[in-house]
């Protein structure tokens, strides 16, 4: 049997076995039957944000912005050409810190846009400030090792 990775569904947030030896970017979900990845980040509340920190074994890249930022705002495009080209391996997630504070809180940020690289349920790096989307792919490569 070959091993395989757990990767929650960005439609219903269910968790779902994926086969290593399988194309992760045809994979579905079994449950709603949505693709598993789009080449695209999730706007996530704070439910659906722990549920990926916790049940995702690929890296979750989570940007923390929020709509009155300009440099939020100028970074959006380029971390969705960052999602395009670092799915399957990392799930990119946007977290709107006006509607969940406690969380970026939690997570100690104290400017924004922030980017926190997490694996395997914990944070592996941390940075600030708008980025273009090259910069962004090689930060997380680089901190994936």
């Amino acid at each position: 049997m070959s091993a395989s990775l757990h990767v929650v569904c960005p439609g219903c947030g269910a968790t779902n076995r994926l086969p290593e030896d399988k194309p992760a970017k045809a994979a579905r979900c079994g449950s709603c039957k949505a693709p598993l990845f789009a080449a695209k980040p999730l706007n996530v509340d704070g439910a659906a944000f722990q549920r990926h920190i916790a049940s995702n074994d690929i890296a979750v890249l989570v940007d923390v912005w929020a709509p009155w930022c300009g440099p939020c705002r100028s970074m959006a495009p380029n971390f969705e050409a960052a999602a395009a080209e670092l799915e399957p391996d990392v799930r990119l997630l946007k977290l709107n810190a006006d509607e969940e504070g406690e969380i970026a809180r939690q997570l100690g940020v104290s400017g924004i846009p922030a980017l926190i690289l997490f694996h395997g349920g914990r944070p592996v790096a941390r940075t600030a400030g708008a980025m273009p989307a090259r910069s962004i792919v090689d930060w997380t490569r680089q901190n994936l090792g």
